[in-house]
């Protein structure tokens, strides 16, 4: 269990517009930062990052937290997880408490899964270093890829040896359970005996973005043509191989930084390129290309060059994967290596300032790339010219971009030597038919599920005595330190004024209306405040938002979750003052607590005229009833008065 304190410092010494941007490109605005939202697809930056409040926000889908919070969603992390992996961003050494037996339990398999690859990543690293099986036989092979020491640690590269069980027998050794060194791939388990997966292979390991290990590549060293030259992992609940890109953890950074993204096949390939000095490269390891992976890369840039060998079909294989990402609504260029050479031969045959440059001047845009690729094959055969035509037309119909679908009509028609117009003919029927497509499938779904929208959902099912109670949260929370001037004339009519806290003021009145609160989350940030305040200790935004019950810590950044900025040019330009809430703090404080009386107060009523409603109701309670109904009548009256709100 991670110390309280622990935690207090890494929030004291952590930025969250620096935790987020190491995952999502953030553009300054104002006193925010503002991006796309890595939780849903979206053309038009809604993300929004506060580092005066410590919270960010997105105005598209709603998602909300503090810096935990944003590891835990991105991450799919535990709340431990998550401040140890922003406590090692910052070199801050994480003191813990030892669990009782109850924690203990509750301790996720995750972590579990997480501590096992860990321990075998650092286990095949030492066994390629410090043992005369791994400099002999691993070190030598990244030797002869001329892999440099730091280079094969910045990877974590390593080598598992010939040994049938040597790492399940020093994992169970530490303590690890073979339950889950075999959930994980590492371990085979036979009947009566366990088998190492990746003995006799060297290592890559492979990470997620936050930098742990999650699974390992491992390729074999003989020429045994009967055994698999690479073996991956299998899919386990840490690793799903369509979800992962080799690389991304150490190339995300330089992906941001350079708005572009270049993709290869293989894991040497990605190494090599690093050598070199390209660091934004990630590989998608063998497997077609997924939407996951692609949205992945969309989180830092919208723009991928994809690095080829000279193998036409292997191109024209991947041609499906290409279009996912035109969809996407990004764009794709194309870089082809001489024949008989990857991405990782050429690396290590170039000097480093030759590939940046081979890669830079031989970026085609894919559109293009494609159609004189398909053009060549299609030479001198009309139907398989016209057939070519409607196959880049479909990719064309891909992109959303209607500016860019236009320029790659103008071109295609100049390569193909076919008539625009009738290009753009073509192309709006595909349009049309997609579109109607998209319409039918749409359809379908919301008549098989008659789907409500979330928000209006939401608006028929809350109590508005709800919103009135989260408002009056909310000021206790944001304001509840501040203080604010009452006036009042004693009998000689002599005007005094007295300052009172906001906390102690709201936490008063409600006291004397013995007032419970709806939402029992409300009743609790309710009761903590009050107990603060007792205590000498009001908690203040901070402490909610970094709560340890999430339910708290959600609403909390919701509450304190307020982007928008008033630009001082309508003072100084235009001499029209702007205050904000806290200006105002004595009628809000007013307001707030008049309008949840108010609310509640009707909803009273709504109880008595439906008690007035009962069948079996006698004369004698009717008159009682009538009595209450002209008193809460009264009071709501009163209350309006007070608000200004005429009678209804």
């Amino acid at each position: 269990m991670i110390r309280h304190e622990t935690i207090e410092k890494v929030l004291d010494v952590a930025r969250i517009e620096e935790v987020i941007g190491d995952f999502v490109s953030l553009k300054k605005r104002g006193g925010n930062f503002i991006g796309n939202c890595p939780f849903h697809n979206e053309k038009t930056p809604s993300f929004a990052v506060s580092p005066a409040k410590g919270i960010y926000k997105c105005f598209g889908c709603g998602v909300s937290g503090n810096v935990f919070g944003f590891i835990m969603q991105h991450e799919h992390l535990s709340y431990p997880e998550a401040v140890k992996h922003v406590a090692s961003r910052y070199k801050i050494e994480v003191e813990e408490e030892k669990p009782s037996a109850a924690e203990m339990a509750q301790i996720d398999e995750r972590e579990s899964l997480m501590a096992v690859t860990t321990f075998a990543a650092e286990w095949f690293q030492k066994q390629l270093f410090d043992t005369g099986a791994g400099q002999a036989i691993g070190l030598s092979y990244f030797n002869e890829r001329e892999f440099r020491t730091d280079t094969i640690k910045k990877f974590g590269l390593g080598y598992s040896p010939e040994s049938r069980d040597a790492l399940t027998k020093q994992a169970i050794e530490n303590g690890y359970k073979l339950e889950y060194l075999e959930k994980t791939g590492l371990t085979i388990v036979k009947e009566n005996y366990q088998v190492d997966r990746f003995r006799g292979r060297v290592i890559f390991p492979i990470h997620n973005v936050a930098g742990r290990v999650i699974g390992f590549g491992a390729r074999i060293l003989g020429s045994d043509k009967s055994t698999a030259k690479y073996l991956n992992s299998p899919e386990s609940d840490i690793y799903h191989k369509s979800s992962v890109l080799y690389g991304l953890f150490q190339a995300r950074k330089a992906i941001a930084d350079l708005d572009n993204c270049c993709l290869v096949e293989g894991y040497t390939d990605v190494i090599s390129l690093h050598q070199s000095g390209i660091n934004n490269v990630v590989a998608s390891s063998g497997t077609s290309l997924t939407t996951d992976q692609i949205r992945m890369i969309r989180r830092y840039t919208q723009h991928i060059t994809i690095l080829y060998d000279g193998d036409a079909a292997g191109i024209k294989a991947s041609f499906r994967g290409i279009d996912m990402i035109l969809a996407a609504d990004m764009t794709v260029r194309i870089v082809l290596f001489p024949d008989g050479e990857d991405p990782d031969s050429f690396a290590r045959k170039h000097h480093p300032d030759e590939v940046k440059r081979f890669i830079t001047e031989n970026a085609r845009d894919f559109i293009l790339f494609k159609t004189q690729l398909l053009l060549d094959e299609a030479s001198g055969d009309p139907i398989k010219r016209a057939a070519l035509t409607g196959e880049m037309l479909e990719s064309i119909a891909l992109t959303p971009n209607a500016l860019l679908r236009s320029e790659y009509l103008k071109e295609c028609s100049r390569i193909m030597d076919v008539d625009e117009q009738t290009l753009t003919w073509e192309l709006s029927k595909i349009l049309r038919k997609n579109l109607k497509k998209g319409n039918e499938e749409a359809k379908a779904l919301s008549d098989s599920t008659r789907i409500t929208k979330p928000q209006e959902k939401e608006i028929q099912e809350i109590d508005r005595l709800l919103i009135h109670e989260e408002n009056l949260i909310r000021v206790l929370v944001n304001y509840g330190n501040m203080s604010f001037e009452i006036k009042s004339a004693n009998e000689d009519n002599a005007i005094s004024v007295e300052k009172y806290p906001v906390a102690e003021f709201i936490i008063n009145d409600l006291n004397a209306d013995e007032y419970l609160f709806q939402s029992q989350v409300y009743q609790k940030m309710f009761d903590e405040i009050k107990e603060g305040l007792t205590n000498g200790n009001l908690p203040c935004d901070r402490y909610f938002i970094n709560h340890p019950d999430n339910e708290i810590r959600v609403i909390a950044t919701h509450l304190a979750a307020d982007f928008y900025e008033i630009s001082p040019l309508w003072e100084t330009d235009k001499g029209m003052p702007t205050p904000t809430e806290s200006d105002k703090i004595s009628l809000l404080v007013k307001e707030t607590l008049l309008k949840l009386k108010l609310r509640k107060a009707e909803n009273l009523r709504k109880g008595i005229l439906l008690g007035l409603s009962l069948p079996d109701i006698t004369e004698e309670n009717v008159l009682k009833v009538q009595v209450q109904l002209v008193q809460i009548n009264e009071f709501i009256q009163a209350l309006k008065n007070e608000l200004g709100l005429s009678s209804r």
